[in-house]
């Protein structure tokens, strides 16, 4: 999760209303403290949170809980909004054919985000292409490519342009792009500051490309002066969003988003990790839903979407499991989509419920989880299909052949049985609940039930 230490203290806090006997001025003034110290922790600017704590406090103490809303579930609520507000309007960069340029100082992370960005469309249907157009760092043009070809997108270079090239390398690369690719990428040259001659190549490149989006790319770890570069980038070449990077391993990541927010810049991704995956779009109600521990059913829903390669599969398993047809194959299947879906802490923060009690779990408990899902996956891999099939049956000389073949103990390959056993009891409890499934069916756009599963 990002910004886990602001995330573990505001839910702390929410925690201590959830379980109080009475919401009263004490226990308001109480929590009003706590936030107040976790977004200064978090390096929130002083001044936004003492506002902010400000409007929770009247809030809290002025306003009418809604109807059917306890005292305790309002004060939740006024926190989540405000923190909401804070954040600002959210905007969503449309899946369309068009030209992107990415623009920022140097060690801002554009290179690897024209990655990210390269992937979040492809995985959207979109064909990209990848324009390198930073003529003064070294490594840029072998960075770049090196990254489309990871991701399998086109690439337009020039290894041997000199400083004054960026324009007419961004012309080349889109006339040549463009016919092939629905959406084009162009990584532009940073400097250390906002100098003169960068505002020059920026409004050059920009009237060779005519994009219709100019991202601003700006690393998290800079906390509260973001704010400034955002501000300087948008009165310069008029940005119309902002990727903050890094925002998951930064102490000052609350500085950095409510800084940016501050300029009226509006955010549109963040990098949540250094894989091509981790880029995420940025919805302010998302983020503090999952920030709270309340969880993001919406962006559990599309990585899972995202993380199904053969969607026919899919399907396909999900109607064997809802008749009860439940073998080690469905069982390595809902494994390796899991795996897809990127890291298990990252997961469980969008469940409604999980993520907030993730805090107290052993630290090493999720990579644990996740060790253990990789060896499964492993061990069932040195099984025959018939094996995967009747699992009943995988005893004595069978085990012992399975545990040598994968390189782990027979225990290990008993602990994996034991896990399908479980599982298949919670799959017959499903088959048998004709309500559940029907919803099921209907989450998954799968139409009705089968005729043999209906009522």
């Amino acid at each position: 999760m990002v910004l886990d230490s602001l995330s573990e203290n505001l839910r702390d806090t929410l925690a201590k209303v959830a379980n109080a006997n009475r919401v009263d001025e004490d226990l308001i003034e109480e929590i009003v403290r706590e936030i107040q110290r976790a977004l200064l922790q978090a390096d929130v600017n002083v001044k936004l949170a003492l506002q902010m704590t400000r409007s929770i406090k009247e809030r809290a103490l002025e306003e009418e809980p809604a109807a059917g809303a306890s005292p305790r579930e309002h004060v939740i609520r006024i926190v989540h909004d405000e923190l909401v507000q804070v954040l600002g309007e959210s905007r969503e960069i449309e899946l369309k054919p068009q030209t992107i340029m990415l623009v920022g100082l140097y060690g801002q992370g554009k290179t690897t985000t024209a990655g990210k960005l390269a992937q979040y469309f492809q995985q959207r249907g979109l064909q990209v292409g990848l324009v390198a157009a930073d003529v003064h760092r070294p490594a840029a043009y072998d960075q770049l490519q090196q990254i489309s070809d990871q991701v399998d997108a086109p690439f337009y270079g020039d290894k041997e342009a000199g400083d004054d090239d960026a324009a007419k390398i961004v012309d080349e690369g889109l006339a040549e792009l463009r016919d092939r690719t629905d959406i084009q990428i162009v990584d532009t040259s940073g400097r250390h500051s906002l100098e003169d001659d960068l505002i020059q190549e920026m409004e050059d490149v920009f009237e060779v490309a005519d994009p219709d989006e100019k991202i601003l790319v700006i690393d998290a770890t800079v906390g509260q002066q973001a704010g400034p570069q955002a501000e300087a980038f948008n009165d310069a070449v008029d940005v119309s969003g902002v990727i903050l990077t890094k925002i998951d391993g930064s102490a000052k990541g609350g500085g950095a988003l409510s800084a940016v927010s501050e300029t009226g810049a509006p955010i549109v991704f963040v990098g949540t990790g250094e894989d091509l995956a981790d880029i995420e779009t940025f919805d302010a109600e998302r983020f503090i839903s999952r920030l709270l521990g309340m969880g993001d059913i919406q962006t559990l829903l599309e990585k899972a979407q995202h993380a199904v390669e053969d969607e026919d599969k899919a399907e396909e398993t999900a109607e064997k499991i809802l008749e009860g047809d439940f073998t080690l194959h469905e069982l390595k299947d809902q494994m390796e989509m899991l795996s897809n879906m990127g890291p298990m802490n990252k997961i469980v923060d969008m469940i409604p419920g999980i993520g907030g009690m993730k805090q107290n779990l052993p630290k090493d408990q999720m990579a644990q989880s996740e060790e253990q899902m990789e060896q499964f996956q492993i061990i069932m891999d040195s099984m025959t299909d018939w094996e995967m099939s009747n699992p009943d049956e995988i005893k004595g000389s069978r085990l012992r052949r399975i545990a040598t073949g994968s390189g782990c103990e027979p225990e290990d390959v008993k602990e994996l049985l034991k896990y399908y056993e479980m599982s298949q009891r919670a799959i017959e409890g499903l088959s048998g609940d004709r309500g559940m499934q029907k919803r099921l069916m209907q989450q998954l756009d799968m139409g009705d039930l089968p005729d043999e599963l209906g009522p």
